[in-house]
């Protein structure tokens, strides 16, 4: 599974893969670029866009993130330049939002979804983001309820600032690799469940220090999926604990000098 960044910013597109490989923990999804006529001139490039397609390019596909305007008509005369129609035909351009899109593919292609899985959570990327600014008369997001014989815990999020982006993506990572289906639930919000195999859904939990998150889990691996999430809280998911600052040393007194 393959992704291609278009975008009108060389640097930008650069430092959006910076941040999504920082969510993959050590895996590796094979990401390229086509951004920028060169280093310095903002502008996009079909001929480019093709080639990037065309290293990315394999069984599974390729899922093309783009971020305004002429990126999206590029990307489409790309398609058209592709003499292959069996590559044209693996590649999909995605409507996500270019930076929370490519965080949330990258994860998903990580974990081994397909290109329908990947490109459908790149455009739900915003929603945890939606979720967090929503007002009080907005429809919450609503999960549904596992099968009997479930596995049931309950773990505490204690890194200092929440449930964010890369804990997340650990999370997420360790639920993908396991054959269980996975439920959470923020307990102390009262909020809804969500599947913990969808980073974009997982983003929506807005699980803050503190926060206590139900985990329930069914399938072959459901006592093991409950067991590794509880192991991985109490490990801060993996993130190492922030140093807390100690008291500043006291100012030493003036003494004044006489004439």
């Amino acid at each position: 599974m393959g992704l291609v960044v278009v975008s009108h910013s060389r640097p930008l597109a650069r430092s959006a893969i910076a941040l999504a490989e920082e969510m993959l923990h050590g895996s590796s999804v094979r990401i390229e670029l086509a951004a920028g006529l060169d280093d310095t001139t903002l502008g996009t490039d079909a001929v480019a866009i093709m080639e990037a397609i065309r290293r990315a390019e394999g069984p599974d596909g390729v899922v093309v993130l783009m971020d305004l305007g002429s990126a999206v008509l590029s990307a489409e005369l790309a398609l058209d330049l592709l003499e292959d129609p069996d590559v044209r035909d693996r590649v999909t351009l995605s409507a996500a939002p270019l930076v929370e899109g490519l965080v949330v593919a990258a994860v998903a292609a990580a974990g081994g979804a397909g290109r329908a899985e990947v490109a459908s959570e790149a455009r739900d990327a915003l929603l945890g983001k939606s979720a967090q600014l929503a007002s009080p008369d907005d429809d919450g997001l609503s999960g549904s309820a596992g099968p009997g014989g479930e596995e049931v815990g309950v773990l505490t999020v204690r890194n200092p600032h929440g449930l964010h982006a890369r804990p997340a993506a650990r999370l997420v990572r360790e639920v993908r690799a396991l054959d269980a289906s996975v439920l959470l639930r923020n307990l102390t919000t009262d909020g809804p469940s969500v599947p913990g195999d969808s980073l974009s859904r997982v983003a929506t939990l807005a699980a803050a220090q503190g926060h206590e998150v139900e985990v329930r889990a069914s399938g072959r691996q459901a006592r093991e999926a409950v067991d590794r999430l509880l192991d991985l809280a109490k490990r801060r998911f993996g993130e190492p604990a922030e140093q807390v600052p100690g008291p500043a040393a006291p100012t030493p007194p003036t003494i004044p000098r006489g004439p």
